[in-house]
Order: structure tokens, then sequence, then C-alpha cells
């Protein structure tokens, strides 16, 4: 190893160059470090992602079919029992829960009722249809006791 005491214009002259090796030392030892410190620290969640395939449902009579329908403007919300309008939210609600009323006496007095013949209720909303729309149909019908509640799509050609 070599010292430069001096530059060649003389023994005053500022020396310009910079010895990087420490640098580089201290940065190869945080690199090492890091890469063995990160995958001890992360706590990984298994999770286990649903696998979707199309499945087609048969709709029983019980059932309550509802649309959803955006509107011309896209701010109004159509809401619609069949073809039937259904004006504002307590009307969907007086709807659903009198279709509920209804088929729970019906099967509790024909067979033992469980969740798994509880009726349904099936929407289909619009692609324009805004989520408020949607979120408030949620809500009455939840309100109204329903729990099983589908959303009907078309399946890919």
């Amino acid at each position: 190893m070599s010292m430069s005491v001096g530059g060649e214009g003389g023994d005053d002259a500022p020396m310009s160059e910079i010895n990087t090796t420490p640098l580089v030392d201290i940065m190869l030892v945080l690199l090492i470090i890091f890469l063995i410190a990160v995958p001890v620290a992360l706590k990984v969640v298994p999770v286990q992602l649903p696998k979707v395939t199309y499945k087609p449902t048969a709709s029983k009579a019980e059932n309550l079919l509802l649309v959803v329908n955006g509107g011309q403007d896209g701010k109004a919300c159509g809401v619609y029992q069949g073809l039937t309008p259904l004006r504002s939210f307590q009307s969907l609600y007086d709807v659903a829960s009198a279709r509920y009323k209804t088929e729970t006496d019906r099967l509790s007095a024909r067979e033992k009722l469980n969740p798994d013949n509880f009726p349904e209720v099936h929407i289909r909303a619009d692609q324009n249809a805004a989520y408020k729309c949607v979120g408030a149909v949620l809500y009455a019908v939840q309100s109204a006791a329903f729990t099983k509640i589908a959303f009907m799509s078309e399946p890919e050609r």
C-alpha cells in the first residue's frame, strides 16, 4: 500500500481523490444484513383464494328477483321487481319483508326451516347503475331479514 503525501504540483496543492472502498464495504455489509433480516421480519398470512367458475343457477319461484337500473341520466335509481317499478326504498323494504314472511311461513308449515332453504334475493344490476343504488337495495333487503343475496351476471361468450 502506498500513500500519496503530496501532489505533483507541490506540497500545498489540495487532493481531489476520494477513497470509495470503505463506502462500498459498508454498503455490501448493509445489503447482506437486509437480505438476511427481511425474510425473517415478514409475517405471511396464509390465504386460500376462491376458485371462480361459472355455474348456472336455477331460479326458484320463492326467490325475490330485483333489477337495479341506472336510469337514463345515470343519477336516478330505478328498482324493479319483475316489471313492477318500486318507487322508493321504503316500498322495496315493504315488498321484501312481506315476501320473506310469507315464504318462511310457508316453509315452516311444510318442512323444518333451516338456512339451506331460506328464500334468496337475486339482484340484476345494470352496468351503469351507481354503487349507491345497489348499496341501498342491499341495505333494504338485508333489513328485511334476507341473508342469501346473489348477483346475476351474464356468462362470457
